[in-house]
């Protein structure tokens, strides 16, 4: 993700000369495949969700229609990136304006009858409740546009969807897993993180430590230490947080250079009496929001190379 690499690093460079010519042309897919759903939308299609399929009234199965929501978040995201890095950027402000409008006519999030996250625009029946695909998810991680506290009914909506596959034999392959490792730690929910990666680790990796999905598939293990990372250190939405879904089987420990958005290394100690120390290393001059494991937050001035010190 090229907007993701500069988020971390803050490389204007790499954003000028790199990163914004492929965003912008990928802006410009969407720009010219979206049509309007004669509901006042635009909409991606004919598409599908992932390898997934739902039951029409009649019980008859299908995959495809009109806007399913995986394809609009990741539309909203790339619109997103494109209209923050010509912002930064200080150029094309008539295609930004022509992006903005698009994103605002991309259909909003819905919630099924029964609390779960949408992942077609109707309320389908999914033919495999199951299902080891969670692509309507998206927007909960990799993406942040549901978040607990920003948006917390579509994050319960989320969390009901995810349940709901689970209950029913979902994530019974290592990459799936892994996602689901993720999506807990995005909720906070760490001891439910932790419950997965065990899950994982006896269930979906071979002796050698690979992925299993015969031969192997890498994706488990690039998803699992990406929860890994989660669960300790998340810095989505304009802050750092600190032990964002910390189970309770990791009552003490320590972790160095982690790198959070806004290119900073974080260092962090905690103990079990719920005390600890974070360092942060910044590469860059600014200002950073910190929110420390009991939920207060603090706005602190870094200087670039030199560690800023903090105890919670």
């Amino acid at each position: 993700d090229f907007w993701e690499h500069y988020a971390f690093t803050l490389d204007r460079g790499f954003l000028e000369k790199r990163a914004y010519p492929v965003l912008k042309e990928a802006a410009e897919f969407p720009l010219d495949y979206l049509t309007d759903d004669g509901n006042g939308h635009l909409v991606t299609g004919p598409s599908s969700s992932p390898e997934n399929t739902y039951k029409l009234p009649d019980g008859s199965q299908a995959f495809l229609s009109m806007g399913p929501f995986m394809d609009i978040e990741i539309t909203r995201a790339v619109f997103d990136r494109v209209v923050r890095s010509s912002a930064i950027l200080g150029i094309d402000a008539d295609f930004r304006a022509r992006v903005q409008a698009a994103s605002a006519t991309l259909p909003p999030f819905r919630i099924g009858k029964n609390g779960r996250l949408q992942e077609w625009q109707e309320d389908y029946e999914v033919a495999e409740p199951g299902h080891r695909h969670m692509s309507h998810l998206f927007a909960l991680h990799p993406d942040n546009q549901i978040t607990p506290r920003g948006t917390p009914e579509l994050a319960q909506a989320a969390r009901r969807a995810l349940e709901l596959r689970l209950a029913n034999g979902g994530g019974h392959t290592g990459w799936s897993r892994a996602w689901i490792i993720n999506f807990r730690a995005r909720l906070d929910e760490g001891d439910l993180a932790w419950e997965n990666m065990q899950a994982l680790l006896a269930k979906s990796t071979l002796p050698d430590l690979l992925d299993t999905h015969p031969p192997f598939q890498i994706d488990g293990n690039f998803g699992a230490t990406a929860g890994v990372a989660e669960m300790l250190l998340q810095s989505q939405n304009g802050e750092i947080e600190i032990l964002p879904a910390l189970p309770k089987a990791w009552a003490e420990g320590s972790v160095r250079g982690l790198k959070a958005r806004g290119a900073v290394a974080v260092d962090i100690t905690w103990r079990g009496d719920g005390k600890g120390e974070v360092t942060l290393r910044p590469q860059v001059t600014g200002d950073v929001r910190l929110r420390m494991p009991d939920g207060k937050t603090t706005t602190a001035h870094l200087n670039a190379g030199h560690p800023a010190r903090f105890s919670f």
